[in-house]
């Protein structure tokens, strides 16, 4: 009996086995049917979105070389006289001065060697034109005719949401997509062009006051309203532009820019449309109010219809690209580890910092949006968008775009001043050695 029971046993024992086992080959079957169905479209579709989004910020103009090269003729000025421009032209020295960057994978190998031995002559703008047909600066393409000469330029958003990691020389290297180009002189490159009237016209200035509005901009600063509001400094004389935001680590994140204007595809078309100038659709019917945006009331810019439209189809692409794009983690020994450590309960505790940047995003999930009181700065820049708000900035890779400063406009030009702002506005009492451990921390975002 017992060796009979032990022997239902086993074979009970083997047919469970079975089971299960066919039931794992099915389980397994099923994975892969579905892995080889919609979930394998899934994996391609984002495959080739994060692709095409790539090369839209990288490459697409958009059509903006209507407005840079064909009105303004800033390429003119790049070229100098001698190549057929006007003017002394633009040198590679002054091009990198100015904040523009080179990808140093577009150029040859040759050309790189000569470069390391200063065979490469920078102060000649043939060289600059050089590079532009080798689409080696960043977020900028030239257009040349048959015979070599350059006859347009336009823009891409690499223009002012790349930089270059500084791995051959100063402003050479290897592309770093959505980090905020803090040497870039949008102000001094517009000032170039040969022919402003598009930007005197529109806002009703001769061409030295515009460029007096430009050259107080600086580097890493750009007005994104000018050409809607008509406001070119602040009340109190100081610069209205604002800073060069970073392009990264916005997944999750609701409101785009500064104040909120809107989402991350919404900015995308609103500058590719408004501001590179390119062709394309863009509407929000906030700034037809002639009161807030008297210029943009006049020029019609709440409701553009370029045609073609340039801009629409690479929106989807564009924003999920950038989506992808995380925020780079600060470089090994840049802050201390140990009061990074304390800073973080800091955070999360007495500073109270948690409670609008909240972690993992640093911002608030849902309408991350907060009045000028409750930051504890002026509200014109606020005033200048639709919201009259500030937008809680996400923080991750606040390391990377801490020259210029920090808030909207820069206004404080250290972390110890932000932190300091905070601890007396919000009377939070904190020690000195608080204070400094919240600093690491930040720098460890």
């Amino acid at each position: 009996m017992r060796k009979t029971l032990t022997f239902l046993l086993v074979v009970g024992f083997i047919v469970l086995c079975l089971v299960l086992g066919i039931q794992d080959r099915v389980a397994a079957q099923n994975e892969t049917q579905k892995s080889s169905g919609f979930d394998t479209t899934i994996t391609r579709h984002a495959q080739q979105m994060i692709e095409s989004g790539r090369h839209v910020f990288r490459y697409d103009t958009f059509g903006s070389e209507a407005f840079w090269g064909d009105a303004l003729q800033v390429h003119k000025a790049i070229a100098g006289e001698k190549n057929g421009g006007v003017g002394g032209g633009v040198s590679p020295k002054t091009a990198l001065a100015v904040g523009l960057k080179v990808d140093v994978d577009a150029l040859p190998e040759a050309l790189k060697q000569q470069l390391k031995e200063g065979k490469v002559d920078l102060d000649d703008p043939m060289t600059t034109l050089a590079l532009l047909k080798l689409n080696a600066v960043v977020g900028v393409t030239g257009f040349f005719d048959k015979e070599g000469h350059i006859r347009s330029m336009g823009i891409q958003c690499a223009f002012c949401h790349s930089s270059v990691d500084d791995s051959f020389a100063p402003g050479i290297g290897k592309r770093l997509d959505g980090w905020a180009n803090r040497d870039l002189n949008v102000g001094a490159i517009v000032s170039l062009a040969p022919n402003p009237k598009p930007f005197t016209d529109l806002l009703g200035v001769d061409s030295q006051t515009l460029k007096k509005v430009l050259a107080s901009w600086g580097p890493g600063c750009f007005d994104a309203e000018l050409d809607k509001d008509g406001k070119a400094l602040r009340p109190d004389g100081k610069r209205a532009c604002t800073l060069i935001p970073p392009a990264f680590g916005l997944a999750g994140v609701n409101l785009h820019t500064w104040t909120g204007f809107g989402s991350v595809t919404y900015w995308n078309a609103y500058v590719a449309a408004t501001e590179m100038h390119g062709s394309g659709t863009f509407y929000d019917a906030r700034l037809s109010d002639p009161k807030q945006y008297p210029v943009a009331a006049k020029s019609g810019s709440s409701n553009m219809r370029g045609v073609p439209d340039r801009v629409t189809s690479n929106l989807a692409a564009l924003h999920f690209y950038q989506l992808a794009i995380p925020a780079p983690k600060p470089p090994d020994g840049s802050f201390d580890k140990r009061l990074a450590a304390e800073g973080k309960t800091i955070f999360g505790g007495k500073a109270k910092c948690a409670t609008c940047h909240v972690p993992p995003l640093f911002t608030e999930p849902g309408n991350n949006l907060h009045a000028p009181s409750e930051v504890g700065v002026d509200s014109f820049q606020a005033d200048r968008s639709p919201t009259h708000m500030y937008r809680t900035a996400p923080l991750a890779g606040l390391w990377s775009h801490a020259k210029g400063g920090f808030y909207h406009d820069g206004r404080f030009a250290t972390l110890p001043d932000v932190v300091e702002h905070y601890n007396s506005t919000r009377r939070l009492g904190l020690s000195e050695s608080e204070k400094a451990a919240l600093v690491e921390y930040l720098k460890s975002l």
